[in-house]
């Protein structure tokens, strides 16, 4: 149906019919390019009309409808089914030919008029329409808008606003952590954000009530609604199915329970993943404070971002609109501390691997060099260059072994105050901590065969000259 919003256009923009519909007609070009633009058309609504869906349709009936058979078993409904796709035949092809030529002409009367041929995103084609369409344009972009919603505190940029909260059959223990996680959000959010609502509904525009209080008040005229997460519902009630329960803001003997529970959703960050799930509870976004607004568009981001901030523009010139990013950017924003820790870790570790391999090749070169001697009467003796290479390496695999003992346990024992200051580290990683000895068993082998190899081809003659 969206497409019939080109006839719409088309009954909107001032059209000049008699020489619209004398070209539609008499060609005025018979260039390359109408003739690719006649090919065009034929190939993209005839053609696949005809032998594609029709066809497809015609067997979805016989699927779908059991007593639907095909003709060359029920020969007496031939006459019949032939009108009916006769008619569905032509019908469609005179749909699909009326909206392409209405495209055509709409873009026509529009855009090429106006001298603009070249379109290159969403934000370019509402601009060139709105002189004809004016804010309508964007409106017509704007259906590519799954989801929008505003709330108070932006998640994932570090921010926090908690509260403690009394809880409806809930008795605090001595020192018990009755904290929550607030944010007051506006209706749609949820859906914007693709959270699942596990019970219950979303807010509606009649939650919103214009207060002068601010939550915690104690006064008739803050929420009375409120929404909790699964964590909330699980740590307080052990189920999520707790519509019509009640909590309050504070913890005193005369708190008041006067915040009904309408709905639970899915878990989600609200601070960072450092911090990870919070127990939260949302109210109707109740003041005239900033807010965060959070679209969720089919366009791209930047496109997206071009629209909207236009549109801002257009409805109010002084109105603020800044930090405009992408969940996943400020995700990358809040991350960034923890990434160039673990890159400058990684690179410290690097640096180091290479140091212990310089030094340990610098070492059993050292240690040959000292044996000289010893491994040239050897060879001398008789005895195998294999030999005198397992001689050098039984070294480097005794070094190896120090090096490990000291170095797991130091690493299993640090390992926790890692996982602490970066997020998505763990402790013990049985993966990482085989492939580090792994890593650290081929570095030292290739470090003392070097020098192994070059004891194992001495001459024994200058060997013991030497001496």
């Amino acid at each position: 149906m969206g497409l019939f919003a080109y006839v719409g256009v088309l009954l909107v923009v001032r059209t000049d019919w008699p020489a619209a519909l004398f070209g539609l007609v008499v060609p005025t070009n018979l260039g390359r390019d109408a003739i690719l633009t006649v090919v065009a058309l034929l190939g993209t609504t005839i053609s696949p009309y005809l032998f594609f869906w029709q066809s497809s349709e015609e067997a979805e009936e016989i699927t779908n409808h059991k007593g639907e058979k095909a003709l060359n078993q029920a020969p007496r409904q031939a006459p019949r089914q032939f009108r009916r796709i006769r008619f569905d035949t032509l019908t469609g092809m005179a749909f699909s030919n009326i909206v392409a030529i209405t495209i055509i002409m709409a873009t026509a009367a529009t855009l090429h008029q106006k001298g603009i041929t070249q379109i290159d995103s969403a934000a370019q084609a509402a601009e060139a329409l709105r002189p004809v369409a004016g804010s309508f344009a964007f409106g017509l972009f704007a259906i590519g808008i799954i989801g929008t919603g505003f709330l108070a505190v932006p998640v994932l940029a570090g921010n926090e606003w908690d509260s403690t909260m009394s809880v409806e059959g809930h008795k605090a223990a001595d020192g018990e952590d009755m904290q929550a996680f607030m944010n007051a959000l506006s209706p749609g959010y949820f859906k914007a954000m693709r959270i699942p609502m596990l019970a219950g509904r979303d807010f509606e525009n009649t939650d919103i009530r214009v207060s002068k209080s601010k939550p915690g008040d104690d006064t008739d005229d803050g929420p009375h609604v409120a929404i909790v997460n699964r964590r909330f519902a699980e740590h307080f009630f052990k189920s999520v199915n707790i519509l019509g329960k009640h909590i309050g803001w504070g913890d005193g003997p005369k708190t008041k329970l006067n915040i009904e529970i309408v709905g639970v959703v899915e878990n989600a960050l609200y601070e960072g993943p450092r911090e990870g799930v919070r127990r939260q509870v949302f109210i109707p976004n109740w003041g005239k404070n900033s807010a965060a607004f959070y679209v969720r568009t089919q366009a791209a981001s930047a496109t997206a971002s071009a629209v909207v901030r236009n549109e801002v523009k257009q409805l109010d010139p002084a109105m603020p609109v800044y930090e405009m990013k992408t969940v996943e950017g400020q995700l990358d924003e809040t991350l960034l501390t923890d990434r160039l820790v673990a890159m400058l870790s990684a690179g410290f570790g690097f640096v180091a691997t290479l140091l212990a391999s310089v030094g340990l090749y610098g070492v059993m070169a050292f240690v040959v060099a000292q044996r000289k001697k010893e491994l040239g009467i050897r060879l001398a003796l008789g005895a195998q260059p294999g030999f005198v290479i397992w001689l050098v390496m039984r070294e480097v695999l005794l070094l190896l072994a120090i090096g490990l003992a000291v170095g797991i346990p130091a690493a299993m024992g640090l390992g926790q105050y890692v996982a602490s200051q970066l997020y998505g580290i763990q402790a013990r990683d049985p993966l990482i901590a085989t492939s580090t000895v792994l890593l650290l068993t081929v570095v030292s082998a290739l470090a003392g065969l070097i020098p192994a190899q070059r004891a194992s081809r001495t001459d024994p003659m200058l060997a013991l000259r030497q001496e």
